[in-house]
């Protein structure tokens, strides 16, 4: 063996001794972190699959940071990360629709809209990537093309629930409650007990004016429940449209006690206080829930739409 031969032979060994170091390593890290994460150490797990990243660009790796980021809130770390794995694989329509679903959670719509119409342009007949259209479609504040959206997911997947579900909410908002029933009465008959269904029939019976079926349907809801706090709410809007203010205030107290960042619950309440006379309480609610959800908010001055007139919107727009 000549010298040079044997200078950059030891030379390759060497690299090749360092690759399997650095294998093994990365296989370390990434398996700590996946055994982290099931054990719901979250801030460990993170910390291994960014120290197994560091060694090797791995797409499973990448995919459960990003989950767990998502996990842990942080939306723009693990949109970052499926971005890059788009760019990886641009056509693995588990990664869009995770993509999608951080969008949503961004409420980044057309970026949202864009990551489902590529997971249809992959498989035409996804329902999921119909029901993300739809619901991109919605927070768009287009009801009319996420109901289309939303059917034909539907009729890709008839027992799809969550599409149901939307479907049936966007047609109550359009004030149309007897097409949405034909939605509730189908996720019934899969779920009898579904909580959001039942929630949605009671606002059914309510824009119909059918007042009594709406209570029993909100008070079943916190039988089955009692720590939903969305049938508190709409029980104490019931209240307010009867005129039962004090009822009112003390079952959005209920709701607020559930969930102290409740900022619907802080306005409504404010609302029936205001109408009760407590014109200071009032302001209170309203400006908790404007510092809880400022978008959300709709008055920092006391006063309300409704204040005249005994009246609440209980479909939501």
């Amino acid at each position: 063996m000549s010298f040079l031969s044997f200078i950059f032979g030891n030379k390759k060994e060497n690299a090749s001794e360092e690759q399997q170091k650095n294998q093994k390593k990365f296989e370390i890290f990434k398996y700590d972190g996946m055994r982290a994460w099931r054990m719901g150490r979250v801030d460990y797990a993170i910390k291994c699959f960014n120290e197994a990243l560091a060694l090797e660009n791995d797409f499973e790796t990448m995919g459960y940071l990003a989950q767990t980021y998502l996990q842990t809130g942080q939306l723009e770390a693990s949109r970052k990360l499926y971005d890059q794995m788009v760019e990886m694989e641009p056509e693995h329509v588990i990664t869009l629709i995770n993509l999608a679903n951080v969008c949503h959670l961004q409420e980044d719509y057309p970026a949202m809209k864009a990551a489902a119409e590529k997971v249809i342009n992959i498989e035409q007949g996804n329902a999921m990537g119909y029901f993300l259209l739809g619901r991109a479609a919605g927070g768009e504040g287009n009801e009319i093309m996420s109901i289309a959206h939303l059917t034909k997911a539907i009729t890709l997947k008839e027992d799809f629930i969550e599409a149901r579900l939307m479907r049936a909410e966007a047609l109550i908002s359009m004030r149309q409650p007897k097409e949405a029933m034909e939605d509730i009465n189908a996720i019934l008959s899969y779920e009898p007990d579904n909580e959001q269904a039942i929630l949605l029939r009671g606002r059914k019976f309510l824009a119909e004016g059918n007042t009594q079926n709406a209570e029993e349907d909100y008070r079943h809801i916190i039988s089955l429940n009692p720590f939903n706090e969305q049938a508190f709410l709409y029980l104490g809007e019931l209240y307010i449209q009867q005129g039962k203010l004090t009822e009112a205030i003390a079952t959005f107290d209920e709701a607020i006690e559930l969930n102290p960042q409740f900022a619907k619950a802080y306005h409504e309440r404010g609302r029936a206080k205001l109408m009760n006379g407590d014109k200071e309480g009032s302001l209170e609610d309203v400006k908790m829930a404007m510092e809880i959800a400022p978008k959300e908010a709709e008055a920092v001055s006391g006063t309300f739409h409704n204040q005249e007139a005994p009246q609440t919107n209980v479909l939501g727009i």
